[in-house]
């Protein structure tokens, strides 16, 4: 019976990790407010608008539009305008369609960045990242919260659980160990 005390300290170890892992999974729900807070303040604080205007008005990216709004004024000026405009077409040849065509690629060329930083000047005014994100936090629930840490933190938790064992069987030896020198 006595060389039983190092497995019993082992699964004592063990079981008290465990529940010490229950008992905090529990505790996030009534922490979530202040974990709502501090999530949404840190990002608000990382996400940068800036580099957001930055990456989307760089004229490489604009550039790279340009042959899509060029095929749909091709459309427009070749199919549509005509159609809603039949007298216009027995003016417009294809050397005017061009150069309509040239003038407008060039104007939205130069109007594109400037759209994009109006727009997302816009959005940033009107988007509270930090409000967001805090509110998405608070609306989960209880066990939405456990499975993501759990989740997030399954190999961590398990070693908890492990290191509680292996302490367990090493204080046991110990104990053990003691008991057969006094002995």
């Amino acid at each position: 019976m006595l060389y039983t005390l190092p497995i019993i300290a082992a699964l004592a170890g063990w079981l008290i990790n465990t529940i010490a892992v229950q008992i905090l999974l529990r505790q996030l729900p009534k922490r979530r407010e202040t974990l709502a807070n501090e999530l949404g303040a840190l990002a608000g604080q990382q996400f940068s608008f800036a580099a957001i205007k930055e990456k989307l008005t760089d004229p490489e990216k604009i550039k790279s539009i340009i042959p899509v709004v060029e095929t749909h004024l091709d459309g427009f000026l070749r199919d549509r305008l005509p159609k809603a405009m039949p007298v216009l077409s027995m003016f417009i040849g294809d050397s005017t369609i061009n150069q309509i065509k040239s003038h407008l690629v060039a104007e939205l060329d130069a109007l594109f960045p400037v759209m994009i930083h109006q727009y997302l000047g816009n959005v940033e005014k009107d988007l509270n990242l930090e409000k967001i994100i805090s509110d998405k936090i608070r609306n989960t629930t209880a066990e939405q919260m456990q499975l993501a840490v759990t989740h997030f933190l399954g190999r961590e938790l398990t070693g908890f659980k492990v290191l509680g064992a292996v302490s367990g069987l090493i204080i046991g030896g110990l104990c053990l160990l003691l008991v057969m020198l006094a002995a």
